[in-house]
């Protein structure tokens, strides 16, 4: 990881000044479950954390890149984020996904009036560079972009403004720019607090790859088994050297430990998570024994929950 340049805590309190009155401030919520406090990233306009590293990516755009627009490749979350930002911005928008995303996304991404490419999952991020060159347009990465990370790192400077004394940052783990930079932040200004990862067992690169001290991408046969769409994703060599610099650990979850999580978010703390945004919560509720004792606050990523998932979540 030589050479990685790492996003710091004037990187993210830069965006956050960018983002003020773009993105919502979400609140720290107290949660049913004595010792744990939510943030609720599922209460942005697209519904997940994404909008904030999107809409921080795309403010940073040189005005003479600006009208060929933005290409991403995203599962979903990323691809609103940036359709979000991008007709906010008055900029065209491509969002390339993998074949198998979730159709209530992809309603939701071509509602927002941005173009969709589906392909196969394997391919999207080369077909979102090819389309980005030919076009000359931008590409915006989902999690291997410094800004996407700055952006992102606003999170965790919100959860220690509202509990300066936590001791725990639970947060999702997919391609890692949310815990890049949350755990950035956090550690920054509450050195004493821990940021622990969190992944399902079905996707486990980011443990693999910190335990190995390189990456160790899954193939996406073998992480395409996982309910938590979000979180398919491999690290990059970016978000790798974060999280090697400032995570404390990676916990896995299954998935029924993911689906309790979200069926018990939705009931007892009245929060819609979709699976990816539970992952935090099931950690807590599942593996406490792993995790550092004291305050802690789960992420709760985002909420576009399938409906046809909460359905079946409303009969359990």
């Amino acid at each position: 990881m030589a050479g990685v340049e790492l996003v710091g805590l004037s990187g993210v309190r830069a965006a956050a000044r960018q983002l003020r009155r773009r993105v919502v401030r979400t609140p720290l919520l107290p949660s049913p479950w004595p010792g744990l406090w939510l943030k609720p990233e599922n209460l942005q306009p697209t519904g997940a954390f994404k909008l904030r590293g999107a809409t921080y990516a795309l403010a940073r755009l040189p005005a003479g890149r600006r009208a060929a627009g933005v290409v991403t490749h995203s599962s979903g979350n990323h691809g609103l984020a940036c359709a979000y930002a991008a007709r906010a911005a008055g900029l065209p928008c491509t969002v390339v996904v993998p074949e198998a995303a979730a159709p209530h996304k992809v309603a939701a991404i071509r509602e927002l009036g941005a173009e969709v490419v589906p392909v196969p999952a394997g391919e999207r991020e080369v077909r979102a560079r090819r389309i980005a060159d030919e076009r000359r347009a931008t590409l915006v990465p989902p999690y291997d972009h410094r800004d996407i990370i700055a952006g992102q790192g606003t999170v965790g400077l919100e959860i220690v403004a509202d509990l300066p004394d936590v001791d725990t940052v639970l947060v999702p783990v997919g391609g890692g720019g949310l815990a890049s930079g949350v755990a950035a932040a956090v550690t920054a200004l509450a050195p004493g607090a821990r940021v622990v990862g969190v992944e399902p067992e079905l996707a486990a690169d980011a443990r693999d790859s910190l335990a190995a001290g390189a990456l160790r991408p899954w193939p996406v046969e073998r992480t395409y088994r996982t309910v938590a769409d979000g979180l398919r994703t491999a690290l990059s060599e970016l978000t790798l050297a974060h999280l090697r610099a400032h995570l404390d650990r990676v916990v896995t979850v299954s998935e029924e430990e993911i689906l309790d999580a979200t069926s018990r978010l939705l009931r007892g703390a009245r929060l819609v998570a979709e699976p990816s945004g539970a992952v935090a919560t099931a950690a807590f509720l599942h593996h406490r024994h792993e995790l550092p004792a004291g305050r802690t606050v789960a992420v709760v990523s985002g909420g576009n929950l399938d409906p046809v998932l909460l359905r079946r979540l409303a009969d359990r």
